[in-house]
């Protein structure tokens, strides 16, 4: 497992608007403009699949991005991915971390406060917390903004990811909040050019960074 430097612009895979035959490519080409990490999030996917998918996104971006799968601890061994994430209802933490032997950074997807807290002393590595703003894979659902994350950021010591409805625009109060940085999906999969996208979001996000260290 590489050294863990928290991610600053995470890629969450959505084969509905990426297909994956296409999906390493573009993974390739965002990694060069700015995505540190890339998120294989497709539950449904045959496990199978998924490790074919798991290996052409490792040689596809190589050591220039983590590799994190999404709640499923052998594909991403299988896969020589960095991490695994896991859903709040998924296996606990201690489970996953059993089962990888130190090998994968454990991230955990929370939605509060409380799970935060609970996450950290069950030892994740990462969070990923949302939903931040209002997003194209939970239009009608709840959004905290990013007092969510000031939150969170306040009560743990883990790096604490934003998520959901993060564009370029609003990435950098994300950062303001304390976040470590942004995950994504339609910001750069939908987006007319996910290159320049990656890229805008990437300097959105350095620049708030910037901003804050200063302040």
């Amino acid at each position: 497992m590489r050294t863990f430097v928290p991610p600053r612009l995470m890629l969450v895979t959505d084969r509905r608007l990426c297909p994956t035959d296409r999906l390493p490519a573009l993974a390739a080409q965002v990694v060069a403009h700015g995505v540190d990490a890339v998120q294989l999030r497709e539950k449904d996917l045959p496990a199978d699949e998924l490790l074919a998918l798991a290996r052409a996104l490792r040689a596809a971006i190589g050591g220039h991005a983590l590799l994190f799968v999404n709640g499923d601890v052998d594909v991403a061994l299988a896969a020589a991915a960095d991490g695994v994430q896991l859903g709040e209802e998924a296996m606990s933490v201690a489970e996953a971390r059993r089962r990888a032997s130190g090998r994968l950074l454990i991230g955990r997807s929370v939605h509060d406060v409380a799970g935060a807290v609970a996450a950290e002393r069950a030892g994740a590595d990462l969070l990923i917390a949302g939903t931040v703003y209002p997003s194209r894979s939970h239009p009608g659902g709840p959004s905290a903004g990013p007092e969510l994350i000031r939150r969170i950021v306040a009560v743990v010591r883990v790096p604490v990811l934003g998520i959901g409805g993060i564009t370029w625009e609003n990435a950098a109060a994300v950062i303001a909040a304390g976040g470590a940085g942004v995950a994504v999906i339609s910001a750069i999969l939908a987006a007319p050019d996910p290159v320049r996208a990656a890229a805008e979001l990437r300097a959105a996000v350095e620049v708030a960074a910037v901003v804050g260290q200063q302040t």
